[in-house]
């Protein structure tokens, strides 16, 4: 009886922080309309408040049992960045926003890595996986200013590919981060070891491509929209699951399955149900994101915190002119883009959450602690730096240029 009595008192607790959790993400969207701001920004300062570190509404207990979020929000996002990796959108584009992408990512993600290495005195490990978090650009906030503003021409058409391709880069150069970790970690324990992680890696990625295969034969005309939903979703958490247990990231696992998918099928209709069903999944993993910064660690975010927030910026700047420049883009293009690539925040939040549990704990608190921190300010001046961009790029209809 006692048993019974505990565990239904967990439920009661985890079912009403939910409830809490989702009232205070429709509230911080009001507040963040109000002041036109992204409603990421809003739910990780509502968690902020409803959490440990300041109200205490929910209990520290209560979030350690909600950890599972990231990893399903995740795989919602891998698998929605998939369909960005259509056939004739990769051809149509040919290698140039390839090169800019890769560009603009890989050298934001090497001046942070350097930086933290060489500056700081960090391991390599915390080092190379706060660098691989770096190259992550958050598209909602860039979308919605174009969106907002009518903003079409070739600035807005570069934009977007890179925006498209940007967090693919982001998870190919995590997954290489943990990848090298494991094999480092493994040194000299002899060849299995030292080849495990590659192997691993390698069998997620045929699990993803083969998912995408099964899907495809299984959801077929006669299907149902629900049976549908039902389906794409059973099949994320088992690529999830499965590659918790391989401890690998399911990130890559999980693009390659949406990206086989819209290839083989070209059923958009699928990513626009995952899309309508995810909201509540998404705020509640950004609030989680809140609740789980240590307001007391703030100061370990300190001159790395401030470092790593400015070398980004820069780094992304440099590398998206260095590749516009390299593949011959007109000269707005070249030196606006990278203004327009600053805001971070989904895909970074779920990878620091993967990477605090890869480091030491103070190590992988603090790293949690800095993209969380510089998350909220990067969403905050993230959209007054695209609006910027697409007002000197002159491709904003006259009629909203006086807003």
């Amino acid at each position: 009886m006692a048993a019974i009595a505990i565990h239904s008192h967990t439920s009661t607790l985890v079912l009403l922080s939910l409830s809490l959790i989702l009232f205070a993400g429709f509230f911080a969207t009001r507040v963040t309309k109000l002041f036109r701001l992204p409603n990421v920004s809003g739910y990780i300062i509502a968690g902020m408040l409803i959490g440990p570190g300041m109200l205490h509404i929910i209990p520290e207990a209560t979030i350690e049992n909600l950890s599972f979020i990231s990893d399903v929000a995740l795989a919602f996002i891998a698998f929605d960045v998939g369909r960005f990796f259509k056939k004739e959108v990769i051809c149509g584009s040919g290698t140039k926003v390839v090169v800019i992408t890769i560009f603009e990512a890989l050298v934001a993600g090497v001046a942070v890595s350097v930086a933290m290495r060489f500056m700081f005195s960090f391991s390599w490990d915390f080092s190379l996986l706060l660098g691989a978090i770096a190259t992550a650009t958050a598209p909602a906030s860039t979308l919605m200013t174009i969106n907002q503003y009518g903003a079409k021409g070739e600035f807005v058409n570069t934009l977007l590919q890179v925006v498209a391709f940007d967090d693919a880069v982001c998870l190919f150069a995590f997954t290489l981060a943990t990848a090298f970790i494991g094999i480092s970690g493994n040194e000299g324990k002899g060849l299995v070891n030292l080849l495990a992680p590659l192997f691993f890696n390698i069998l997620a990625l045929v699990l993803g491509f083969l998912s995408g295969l099964v899907l495809k034969r299984m959801i077929t005309e006669k299907r149902s929209n629900e049976n549908r939903l039902i389906l794409v979703i059973a099949f994320l958490l088992a690529i999830s699951g499965i590659c918790v247990i391989l401890n690998v990231s399911p990130l890559l696992s999980c693009m390659l399955f949406g990206a086989v998918y819209i290839n083989l099928t070209e059923d958009r209709e699928l990513y626009r149900q995952i899309n309508n069903f995810s909201p509540p999944i998404m705020s509640t993993f950004f609030i989680y994101s809140g609740m789980s910064l240590d307001l007391g660690s703030l100061k370990a975010f300190g001159a790395a915190g401030v470092v790593y927030f400015l070398i980004r910026i820069a780094g992304k700047y440099a590398g998206a002119y260095a590749g516009c420049a390299l593949t011959g883009s007109a000269c707005k293009v070249k030196s606006l883009l990278g203004l327009a690539l600053i805001p971070q925040a989904g895909v970074a939040i779920g990878l620091a959450f993967l990477a605090q549990r890869i480091l030491p704990p103070d190590m992988g608190d603090m790293l949690l602690t800095i993209i969380l921190a510089s998350s909220v300010l990067y969403e905050l001046a993230g959209p007054g730096a695209a609006k910027c961009a697409l007002v000197l790029s002159g491709e904003i209809p006259s009629p909203h240029r006086k807003e």
